[in-house]
């Protein structure tokens, strides 16, 4: 039997849920949890080589690549290293969903253009205040994440037969 008190949405809306259900980050989220997000997007174009944000920067926003190609880099003595190219359908500046952060690498443009959904920093921020069960679903998507990343580095890191010390990471 159909609730005839459940919200509906439109065309327009279910396409972003589809399109956000695929990103890691809001896999886990239902339709009515995701539409508390759609306020907060804002849809902004970037031009090749065009920096979305840098090192040490404040993390102010999650951007999500709608098209194009952005590169993920590391900068080693005023060089940069790209770690990871990022494509439609993924999310970047993750850490926009802690309180405080930084950037730890520097987002360029690679694509002729790329359009990226902007979900700022704030706006995460009261819908994770007001909802406490979003914010679980993010945050142990967040952690899933950056576990997947450490099981790389350390792989990568066996593979270059310790190359690096690994303790550094630590300190």
């Amino acid at each position: 039997m159909l609730n005839p008190f459940k919200r509906t949405y439109t065309e327009q809306e279910l396409k972003i849920f589809d399109f956000l259900a695929a990103v890691q980050f809001f896999s886990s989220l239902k339709e009515a949890e995701m539409y508390r997000f759609l306020p907060a997007i804002h849809y902004r174009k970037y031009q090749n080589g065009e920096a979305v944000f840098f090192r040490n920067d404040p993390s102010q926003a999650l951007y999500v690549v709608r098209s194009g190609m952005v590169s993920l880099n590391v900068d080693i003595r005023e060089e940069f290293e790209t770690i990871h190219q990022v494509r439609r359908g993924e999310a970047f500046g993750e850490n926009s969903l802690l309180d405080s952060a930084k950037r730890i690498y520097t987002a360029v443009v690679e694509s002729e253009e790329a359009e990226l959904m902007v979900i700022p920093n704030y706006a995460i921020k009261e819908i994770f205040d007001s909802s406490p069960k979003i914010k679980a679903k993010m945050i142990t998507s967040l952690a899933l994440y950056y576990d997947n990343r450490n099981q790389q580095l350390f792989s990568s890191y066996r593979k270059s037969f310790g190359f690096f010390n690994l303790s550094q990471m630590f300190e």
